[in-house]
């Protein structure tokens, strides 16, 4: 309970989506590090994927209310969904069949993203 906030739905299913998500964001993460050479390079890049993601992310502005192209341009962005999710358990008390849709789509940004990782990966010595 932080700011006096109680969470309609599940604090589990919240921890649930979390998970996928930080599996997601982590495989971006080793993505961005297999492409490049320094670590300032991948910091960079990280920082700036980050601050995109969230500002098209529905956060600040709704999805609904931005032009088609950036429409479909947010349905490849995991801080949407993650946004989408933290707005359905906490606020309408959804279950897991109602944010089921959304964990699959993370599920398939997490198997990618680290599957993508890993076959780009290169030994450096």
């Amino acid at each position: 309970m932080v700011y006096d906030i109680l969470p309609l739905g599940s604090l589990w299913l919240i921890y649930l989506f979390a998970a996928v998500y930080l599996l997601a964001v982590t495989g971006l993460g080793l993505l961005i590090s297999a492409y490049v050479n320094t670590q300032q390079q991948a910091m960079l890049i990280a920082f700036f994927l980050m601050m995109i993601f969230i500002l098209v992310g529905g956060l600040y502005t709704a999805i609904k209310s931005m032009p088609y192209w950036a429409q479909v341009v947010t349905r490849f962005n995991p801080v949407a969904y993650f946004i989408e999710v933290m707005r359905m358990v906490v606020i309408k008390g959804s279950t897991l069949p109602d944010i089921l849709p959304h964990l699959l789509i993370m599920l398939v940004f997490a198997i990618v993203l680290n599957s993508w990782a890993v076959f780009s990966y290169k030994k450096r010595s």
